[in-house]
């Protein structure tokens, strides 16, 4: 089975940790561990988010420069960076737990975005660390950038726009046939379009293209079979924040869509796995790093499926199967 991962830039650095070196590498660590069972049984694509990353490199940029928003590097430039970091981390700490022979490859991915998308009009993708609203509106005043609400703190926001395609899918296809673990479209890929009066120049973009959108397209074109997007929660929740809270186990993709889920964190990741999951025969799962191998078997997180029944559990029933299991 040919399975495509995405890990949340969250997973990969959780809330209120520091953004240090050491802090990322022992999280990929976490993921390796997740990751690498499967590995060893199954063609693994590997994608992942960046946007704490990103942001917190936009913001020493521009604290170093004092030119306002871009400082010296723009965000493209900064995905481009994480990209290989990230990927860097993942190869040598997967590495460590498979055999030697296995192939891995990090693949810096550029990613085309429409120059007239709406979303460069409505930034909601969150990037960088999280601050008070004092800090936000301190940092918002100095580079003119947005911020919105992220929970209880508040977060820079970006431009979102679409995937249309991945300028290195070859690459990535010809690596896979030939049994290489794959790391691409990192943080979505590198955000790039063509000049705007038509000509066949391509130039970065200013934004972070979405890792869940990416790399619902990327298990398109890669002919996966199974989506999974690994974030720092279990699944996709009913009341998500109240004591009502459920999650949903297994949701066929039109039942899935008619919920209300934020547009900046699980929006994405439920978009994107009904839109992969619509095509009959394919499966996407939302939930947990370290339940990467439930999800895989069918029994953990949020399974998406046409056919699928829609069911849901509360966190007590989850307690009482735990404790009889």
């Amino acid at each position: 089975m040919r399975i495509v991962i995405a890990l949340g830039g969250n997973a990969l650095l959780r809330r209120g940790e520091p953004m240090t070196a050491a802090a990322q590498r022992e999280n990929v660590r976490r993921a390796a561990e997740a990751i690498a069972p499967v590995a060893t049984v199954h063609e693994v694509v590997l994608s992942h988010g960046n946007g704490p990353q990103v942001g917190l490199l936009a913001l020493q940029a521009a604290e170093a420069a004092g030119k306002g928003e871009n400082g010296v590097f723009p965000l493209d430039v900064l995905g481009a960076e994480t990209e290989g970091m990230i990927g860097y981390l993942i190869e040598q700490e997967l590495g460590n737990l498979l055999p030697e022979d296995q192939p891995l490859a990090t693949l810096l991915t550029m990613v085309e975005v429409d120059a007239h998308d709406p979303a460069f009009s409505r930034p909601t993708k969150f990037v960088g660390p999280v601050y008070t609203r004092r800090e936000a509106d301190s940092l918002a005043a100095s580079h003119t950038w947005t911020f919105r609400q992220d929970g209880d703190a508040w977060r820079r926001v970006v431009p979102s726009p679409e995937p249309r395609r991945i300028f290195e899918i070859r690459p990535i296809r010809w690596l896979l046939e030939h049994g290489t673990i794959v790391i691409c479209t990192g943080g979505g890929g590198i955000p790039t379009m063509y000049a705007p009066d038509g000509r066949r120049i391509l130039t970065g973009v200013e934004a972070v293209i979405d890792k869940d959108r990416a790399s619902a397209l990327l298990a398109r074109e890669t002919a996966a079979d199974l989506l999974i997007m690994a974030t720092d929660v279990a699944g996709v929740y009913e009341d998500w924040g109240t004591a009502a809270a459920r999650r949903i186990v297994s949701a066929p993709p039109d039942a899935l869509t008619a919920g209300d889920f934020p547009a900046g964190s699980m929006g994405p990741k439920v978009e994107a796995a009904c839109r992969f999951a619509r095509t009959p025969g394919k499966r996407a799962a939302i939930g947990a790093l370290a339940d990467i191998p439930a999800m895989v078997a069918g029994t953990g997180g949020t399974q998406v499926f046409t056919g699928a029944h829609y069911q849901t559990i509360g966190r007590e029933e989850e307690e009482e199967g735990e404790e009889h299991a």
